[in-house]
């Protein structure tokens, strides 16, 4: 399996610079996910690795080896589309060795190269049936199962599981981080626009936005200690709640007015003297909110709308100014009668991000 660094890494069509300054060094066994809204160039990115498109600026190597100008067949690349792209008269057996039968290996060879992915897979059972006789999951798996066969040095997954239903879609999601477990080894680099198979699939993710990279970290990284605002809205579902701030107190912990709520609230984002008035916005997660009565609260408002989810119940805050996102608390168990009530809500100091001017103050 490869390492892969890009430096500088850059496209552009004519005038449009849709990515620019991409710097990423991703290593042996890593399976990373680039993550970013629509539009972010997340997959042009992929498709850069993969030789698909033209490299305008930088340079990309894949284990010690500049490959810019290496054709896609021999940068020992494997992808996975988002469409199965199978060959619909073959059956699971004859695409998944087409091409190594192109490549000139032994019937051997091909043989042992399928039957070890279609163990891996759980394809066995299937090996001669045709494309139409199997259901979505089992076609992605068909198409995994085509790269596996090729040992490449590195796979690339173009958001494969966007095309399922949302049951299929866990239950792929699943059989992805069991197949990286019987291939530790392997390096994989995997996009998606659903954060929720970013966090619970990558070793590190790529957050990608503005043509840039955002920010780089594990899952955990990103959702705890956020760079900047975008990440702190991007990561998490619902998004991270910003509210307007100003610094009373400074130290270890910081004190924050809150205007919007009259509150204020404790940080444990340390702050020096000089920070003293500064503006803020504070973020909370709508999981770290807490309903309070007590005199240091973060915001108070009226509910306007409760979602009833059964574990959770999500409250929506009215409004203060049009302009405003609405304020969000996911509250844990069934909270009843509560539309229409007023709520003091705070969070603990461990859970209160700091950020100013969109840049969080842990990273000055």
């Amino acid at each position: 399996m490869a390492d892969l660094k890009l430096t500088d890494v850059a496209k552009s069509y004519g005038p449009v610079d849709v990515l620019k300054h991409i710097d990423l060094e991703i290593e042996k066994g890593e399976l990373i996910v680039f993550v970013g809204p629509s539009g972010c160039g997340k997959s042009t990115l992929l498709r850069m690795i993969a030789g698909l498109e033209k490299i305008t600026g930088g340079e990309l190597q894949i284990d010690g080896q500049v490959v810019n100008n290496v054709p896609p067949a021999q940068r020992g690349i494997a992808m996975v589309f988002q469409s199965y792209a199978l060959y619909p008269h073959m059956t699971v057996r004859e695409n998944m060795s087409f091409a190594l039968k192109i490549a000139g290996k032994s019937k051997s060879e091909i043989e042992a190269a399928v039957n070890r992915a279609a163990k891996i897979l759980q394809l066995e059972p299937y090996l001669d049936r045709l494309p139409k006789a199997l259901s979505g999951g089992q076609r992605q798996r068909v198409a995994i199962g085509r790269s596996i066969v090729r040992d490449p040095k590195v796979y690339l997954f173009d958001e494969p599981l966007s095309n399922l239903d949302a049951a299929l879609r866990v239950a792929t999601r699943i059989e992805i981080a069991q197949l990286k477990e019987q291939m530790p080894d392997s390096t994989m680099i995997y996009v998606t626009h659903d954060q929720v198979e970013a966090m619970t699939l990558a070793s590190r993710i790529v957050v990608l936005a503005g043509g840039g990279i955002a920010q780089v970290g594990t899952p955990l990284e990103l959702y705890e200690r956020p760079e900047n605002t975008f990440v702190a809205q991007f990561i998490g579902s619902p998004q991270m709640n910003l509210l307007g701030g100003r610094i009373v107190g400074t130290g270890q912990q910081t004190r924050v007015e809150l205007p919007e709520g009259q509150g204020t609230i404790l940080s444990n984002y340390p702050t020096k003297e000089s920070d003293m008035g500064l503006e803020v916005e504070v973020g909370i997660r709508p999981e770290d909110m807490i309903a309070t009565d007590g005199p240091d609260y973060a915001y108070e408002g009226e509910v306007e709308i409760k979602e009833a989810l059964g574990e959770v119940t999500l409250l929506y805050f009215k409004k203060q100014k049009p302009e405003h996102e609405p304020v969000i608390a996911k509250l844990p168990g069934i909270h009843t009668d509560v539309r229409g009530k007023r709520m003091r809500m705070t969070a603990e100091a461990e859970k209160v991000h700091l950020f100013n001017n969109g840049q969080s103050l842990l990273y000055r």
